[in-house]
């Protein structure tokens, strides 16, 4: 079961403090298009990197996957390519599928794009995935 204590820790409480993209928005999007041509795309800045705590047979079984033991929550959308996400609206990603240039975590889907600085902490799959838009 999650507590409120986790919750409250993996938005509020301390993280490592991450770059992400420190140019123009257009330059970020022109990067993703590059590195991933076609694929939907969501620019995000007041973001937290979410190293997911897994036992090895977890881990094993995502990577199996090809996924990653990471998901991303965001704040603030600033801009979905596909309409999904309104700006200023929050969200939570998937599990990963990979984490390139420090600014582009992608998954299956879509490619979010780290405007300005975030966080990177760790939290459980149940803290991480509690976060739900209904």
């Amino acid at each position: 079961m999650v507590t409120l204590e986790e919750i409250s820790q993996l938005f509020y409480g301390a993280g490592e403090e991450v770059a992400g993209w420190e140019g123009s928005q257009e330059d970020l999007i022109s990067l993703a298009a590059k590195s991933f041509p076609g694929k939907a795309f969501c620019v995000v800045k007041q973001w937290i990197l979410i190293d997911l705590t897994v036992s090895p047979d977890e881990k094993e079984k995502l990577t199996n996957l090809g996924l990653l033991p990471a998901t991303l929550f965001a704040h603030e959308v600033v801009l979905d390519s596909r309409y999904r996400f309104q700006a200023g609206m929050w969200v939570r990603s998937n599990f990963g599928i990979s984490y390139t240039e420090n600014c582009l975590f992608e998954t299956k889907s879509t490619v979010y794009l780290l405007l300005g600085s975030g966080l990177r902490k760790n939290a459980s799959i149940g803290a991480a995935f509690s976060m739900k838009a209904d």
